[in-house]
Parts: C-alpha cells; structure tokens; sequence
C-alpha cells in the first residue's frame, strides 16, 4: 500500500559537500542534514538567480567547474526509484551565487534594483500612459500587468501602492516614485477619507464605486470575514502608504490624518478594561460589542463572527504598516509608547507553547484563544510567527526588554523545525497548530504552497535577529529564506513577483493566485523587503553605507527637524555621515541621531503653497518646484573606516574618497570602479577628491592604477586635494600628479 514505485520530479535545496566528477554526481545536503546524490546528465543545465531588471545569467562555465563544496544551489531534477533506492538526475541547478561564501542577493544594490523594477511594473500597469491619475487605478492586476476592469477601487490597496512608491523614492531619489506617492495619498485623501470634528478621528472607507460616471461610497467592508464592519486592519492598512510619503515630504496634512486615525484606534478599538485592540467595530455606532458583527446568512454567504474579537492584526500590525514609520519620521514619545504597549500585548498574551508550537492569534474578550473563528480555527498562519519575531526585535531595539528578545528568539527556533520546507526552501503558508492522533506531522490546512509576503516576514525575521544577536543560524535561515525567494518568486518574464508558488518553487498560477494585483496583493510586502533587506544586509551586516533620499517640503516638518533613521536600529549601530541638499554637501546634522535642521531661508515661502503637491503631469507647473529640497543622506555603520561616495554630472564622475583606504577597503572602491565601467563611452573623465582620505596604503594605490587602466576617459584621470602622505603613496606607485594642481577647478567647470 502507498509505494512509491515510479518516477516523480521535485526539488532538493542544500548545500555542496563533496563532488565525484568522475560519476558526475555530487552531494547534496540539506539544511536537516539529510544528503542526497545529485547526478549531471546531458541535459542538465544551469542558471544563476537574477533580478527581474537582468537578462537570463547562465554559470560561467561548465557546470562540473563551479559547482563546488560549500556552494548553497537549487537541483530541480527526476527521481527514479532503482535498486532498491532513488536515483536523481538532475535537469536544472539554480545558483544563487558564484562561490560558496558569496550570495548574489548581498550585494549592496541587489535589492534597490529589485524595487525599482516593482515599482516600474505598477507604474506602467496603472498608468499605461504615464499620467499619474488614480482615477484609473484598478485593484485588479494580471499577471502580465494589464488592468482589468472593476469599478470598485480599495482604500487598503492603493494604500499599499502608495507605500511600495514612496518606499521605492526613498532608495532611489527618483522623483516619478515620490510623484505617484504624493499623488496617490492625495486621491485617498479627497475620496476615501471621513473626519469626525466632533471627537477628533479620521477614519477611512472600505472604498469607492466609480459607477456611471460617479462616485458611491463603500462604507463597511465587502468581504465575508469583514462583512458589513469596520477591520482594525482595513484602517492600519490605509495609513501604510500616506505615512510613508510623509517620512519622506513632511506634509503636516498627512500627521494631521496620522494623528487622528490612532485617535480612532483609542477611542474606538481600544479595550480599555481588558487591554489590547479589538478586531472590528460596527460602522453604525463604532461599537465593538455591537450585535450585529455576528452575521450569519446565506444570500451572499456570511458567517462572520467578530463581535468583540481580537486579532494579531488589529494588535500586532500597527508596528510594521504605519506605527514604526510614524514614530521615525516624528521622535513622537506618544508613537514609542504605543509600539512598547504592542509588544507588550503580544508577549503577553500570544505565546501558547503549551498547547501548540505555534502562537495564538484570535481571541476572545477577555484574552482566551478562539478556536472556532472563521477558517482560521485551530491553525497557524506560519508567516505571522516570524513576523511577531521580526517586530519583537524592533521594538527590543526601542527597549531592550529581555521579554521581547527571547520570545522572538523562542519563535525562530521553534518555526523550522515545523514550518520551513527543508526538501525545497521556503516556508509553508497555513498549518494545524496541533497534530492529530497518531500524526507526526503538523497538516497543512490546505495546501504545501508558500506565498511571498510569508517568505518575506521570515527572511526580515532572520534578518534582524542575526543583526542584534550574531547567531550565526541566523544568518543562515536568513540566506536559505532569500535564496528561494529570489530563485522563485521574482517574474523575470513579467516583472514584479508571484503571489504563490508550489512547494517545489514553481509559481502557482490559478485564480487570484495568478494575479500580480487584488485585494490581497499590492504594493507592500515586496516592497518593505526591498527596502529593510537592503537596510539589515548593507548597514548591519555587511558593514557597508547606503544612501537614502528625501524631498521635504519647505517648513514642513516640526521644528525643521528632518529624522532620517531607517528602522529602529541596535543603538550606536548606524550613523549618519553626509548630506547633500540640491546637491550641495550640507553640514547642519547630528551624526549620532540621525537627525538634520533643514535650511531655514525655506521657511519664508507661503504655506498654501509648501503644502501643494507637485502638479500631475507636469511638475514644472508648481509653485514650489523651484524652491524645494532634493536631500541625499549617506548612512554608514558607526565602525566604517573607509567610504567611497560616486557622483555623476555631465558625463563626469567624481569619487569622493573617506577615511582609511587600506587593502580591507579595496572591494569597496573596486564596486564604484566597476559602475563606471559601465558608463563608457560617455564618461568623459574621472575625478578623485581626496581632501577626507586620512591614509592610503601601497597596496590600495596600486588597485587605483590598476583600475584607472580599466577606465577609458577623453580626459586625464585627476587627484583633487590629496595630503601629503596620500600624495608621497600615489607618486611612490607611479602616479603623476604635475598636471592635477589644477583639478579643482577643472573640475568645477565641469
């Protein structure tokens, strides 16, 4: 009975540990220790992970050449059971790397490329024609990027795509991103937007109906879970993108409706007897207790049961959609105290380890589990473990309360002994928080597929706990969790990423599931892994600096004061270096807060126009456009010793050269060589200010000539203020510097 006595195809994820060429085979384990054979056939080949932005990258060489111990790769192959055992010929190898120490997703740029990419997939989807007008926004997107037709647009996700632009600006400092933003939380404010004067709160619409022409109102969710209420989640969501926009612009019209909006949550959602958040409110009275949030009823089918309920969502989401990013852009205690309390809620009340492996995340009034709530049940929404884990460790880093940290640690250890797929990568979607009689494996509720915004949570789980902990499991939960992201969910045919792929990697396209947009899928959960997997590896992990961008408007921040920290942070961990305004080198920041006093001559424009957005279409058009702040930041991790900074205008490249470049700094200078290298022909010349180098090795030196040799320039390759130890090292190597007195000026000019 149930033999396995055929061929079947399937995936095996693990690392290289030895390899026997003369068999044509290697060895595979995964990371449960388990080995497998992996043999090559004529057929066999290989492909290297790739952002969607890429071509299709190939190995470079055959595959016996990189395939080597210690090299973590993907073998999608065919067992064939023979002699009592298995064969597996493998058909495809999937790298995510060209050595075994290198991962291609920790380069410095990987996942800003990736975001970029996102963001031009929605853009053109939306706005085929490239006028940014959210009229035409539809909620539905297919696979391919085309709109189909629906006259219901969702306050959620435009949110979401609000967020996935704004957060896209921030890394890129390009202002098509920033400009969708502005416009879109301009749109939720004038139509799904409600403001009760009288007590003080703004609260948002399920959504619109543009039907005939006109617009009807959707007050109260349409979806049976939510039926005829007003979710917790549904407002969180709708403050995700506007707050985001205002971490970058300041618009004190978006804090207003930021302020208000948790002034509904406390008013209104808040258990002010038991504690914590309930999940819905009645959109009559705003009562939580209301009768008529247990709905049951055939025509359409409803069978909610939220009358006062509590949820992860309506307690735990607050952190990640809106309240870390409202408390960074503010320094507000009131924010710090609120994400203290969340935590505090869920370290509280969530953990059920008695009963189950996983935590518990419906609940009753009074804090008892609700086992029976919709689909949910008895069961285990894998991702939001880890992403309790994830916000536990932000919060740890506002107050480093030993609670936050082992619970979070707690969770990470338990979920892949139960809920990561060692056989293929990934983590599952939904299990039965207890097993059966007699079983000993969790069941999956109704499938083995894994969803992206899943393998997200976990990747930034890992993420931060390697970050504030250094255990190095952690870092390697965090790879294995990006290597089959990136090998599986990224569209390199389409753009942007797969909802859901098969256990296995390959993408599930049936139903909503094919679609790229819907109402559970936007622009969000791709785009903050984007934006923190670039913050956690480059900052924290990798040592290396990044750069962020932002674009005020004049006198809009509070006290002029304009916070650039990216996360919350481990303390003393991350500093701010530079800051450019408009281009030019700014030097009224603090370092160690992260903080900059903007130009105060800003102030003086009038407020009706500072508070303006730029005009769609055409930003020329506005105001303020030329008298606004373009403001560049360059983070860097506090034990940095060297930086290099690139600039590019008119064909001119200037490398700004920082601190102490010794032989450990030389790949850092070599990364910028290798953009310019990209720029040719066009580069005209190439431009060394040297005036914040402290000290240059021999070694490093020659990497310059070595580099300089790569680079062809119509011009001469100039030094712009070296010191005189910096200068004895350069001529000692062969430099020339007669004809570089006058590099400055050359510079200028150009």
């Amino acid at each position: 009975m149930n033999k396995i006595d055929f061929p079947f195809s399937d995936s095996i994820a693990g690392y290289v540990t030895a390899t026997d060429w003369n068999t044509n085979t290697f060895t595979l384990k995964t990371s449960d220790e388990r080995e497998f054979t992996v043999k090559l056939v004529d057929t066999t080949y290989g492909q290297v992970i790739r952002n969607p932005d890429e071509p299709l990258k190939n190995p470079s060489g055959p595959l016996q050449s990189v395939i080597a111990p210690g090299l973590y790769l993907f073998a999608y192959g065919i067992f064939y059971p023979e002699n009592a055992n298995y064969v597996f010929e493998a058909k495809v190898i999937t790298f995510v790397g060209a050595l075994g120490s290198e991962y291609r997703f920790e380069a410095p740029d990987w996942w800003i490329r990736q975001i970029r990419s996102l963001a031009d997939f929605y853009l053109h989807a939306q706005f085929p024609d490239g006028i940014i007008d959210y009229r035409q926004y539809r909620t539905q997107i297919t696979l391919e990027g085309q709109k189909i037709a629906s006259s219901q647009q969702e306050t959620d996700t435009i949110s979401r795509m609000i967020y996935g632009f704004a957060t896209t600006y921030m890394l890129t400092g390009e202002d098509r991103y920033l400009d969708a933003a502005m416009a879109g939380t301009e749109y939720l404010r004038e139509h799904m937007r409600a403001v009760d004067t009288e007590k003080d709160v703004v609260y948002w619409y399920h959504g619109i109906d543009l039907c005939n022409g006109g617009e009807r109102k959707i007050y109260a969710s349409f979806f049976g879970d939510d039926f005829d209420a007003i979710p917790a989640y549904e407002q969180i969501y709708a403050l995700a993108g506007p707050v985001q926009t205002y971490r970058v612009t300041g618009d004190p019209r978006i804090l207003s409706d930021a302020e208000r909006t948790v002034n509904l949550f406390e008013r209104y959602f808040r258990d002010n007897e038991k504690g914590g958040y309930f999940s819905h409110i009645d959109p009559i009275f705003f009562d939580p207790r209301s009768p008529s949030l247990d709905i049951e009823k055939e025509t359409p089918p409803v069978h909610s049961h939220n009358r006062a309920r509590k949820n992860w969502n309506s307690n735990g989401d607050h952190m990640p959609a809106y309240l870390i990013n409202l408390w960074l852009a503010t320094g507000d205690e009131r924010y710090a105290k609120f994400i203290l309390e969340t935590a505090d809620i869920i370290e509280q009340h969530f953990p059920d380890f008695a009963h189950s492996p996983f935590v518990c995340e419906r609940f009753h009034e009074d804090w008892t589990p609700d086992l029976s709530w919709g689909p949910q049940q008895n069961r285990a929404v894998t991702g939001h473990n880890l992403k309790i884990a994830w916000n536990l460790m932000r919060a740890y880093q506002l107050r480093a309360d030993q609670r936050y940290s082992a619970l979070a640690q707690k969770i990470a250890g338990i979920i892949p002994t139960v809920g990561i797929d060692h056989q293929h990568g990934g983590l599952y979607d939904m299990l039965e928080r207890q097993k059966g009689p007699g079983e000993q494996w969790h069941r999956f509720v109704w499938h083995d597929r894994k969803a992206w915004w899943q393998q997200e949570q976990a990747i930034l789980a890992y993420l931060i706990l390697y970050s504030s902990l250094r255990d190095p499991q952690y870092l390697k939960q965090a790879r294995e969790m990006q290597a089959f992201y990136n090998a599986f969910f990224p569209d390199t045919d389409n753009g942007a990423v797969y909802f859901n792929t098969l256990a296995s990697g390959t993408p599930y396209l049936v139903g909503t599931e094919r679609l790229k947009g819907s109402h559970s899928m936007s622009g969000y959960h791709s785009f903050e892994l984007c934006y923190l997997a670039t913050v956690y590896t480059n900052l924290l992990i990798k040592q290396e600096p990044m750069d962020l961008y932002f674009r005020p408007l004049p006198g809009a921040f509070r006290d002029n004061i304009l916070r650039v920290q990216p996360d919350i942070l481990p303390p003393g961990s991350v500093k701010l270096n530079h800051v450019w305004i408009n281009g030019d080198p700014y030097s009224d920041f603090d370092a160690e807060a992260m903080t900059i006093r903007l130009p105060e001559e800003q102030l003086q424009i009038q407020p009706q126009l500072a508070m303006r957005p730029p005009s769609v279409g055409n930003p020329a058009l506005t105001p303020m456009a030329k008298r606004e702040l373009k403001v560049r930041v360059r983070l860097a991790p506090t034990g940095l010793l060297f930086d290099v900074v690139l600039d590019m205008k008119d064909n001119v490249a200037q490398l700004t050269l920082i601190g102490d470049l010794n032989q450990a700094a030389i790949p850092a200078l070599k990364a910028q060589f290798d953009k310019l290298a990209t720029l040719q022909p066009l580069l005209q010349r190439v431009v060394l200010c040297m005036e914040n180098l402290r000290s240059l090795s021999p070694e490093a030196a020659r990497a310059i000539s070595a580099y300089n040799n790569e680079i062809n320039t119509l011009e001469n390759f100039l030094f712009m203020e070296a010191n005189d130890a910096v200068k004895n090292v350069l001529q000692e190597v062969g430099f020339d510097l007669s004809a570089t007195s006058d590099a400055r000026e050359m510079a200028a000019s150009s």
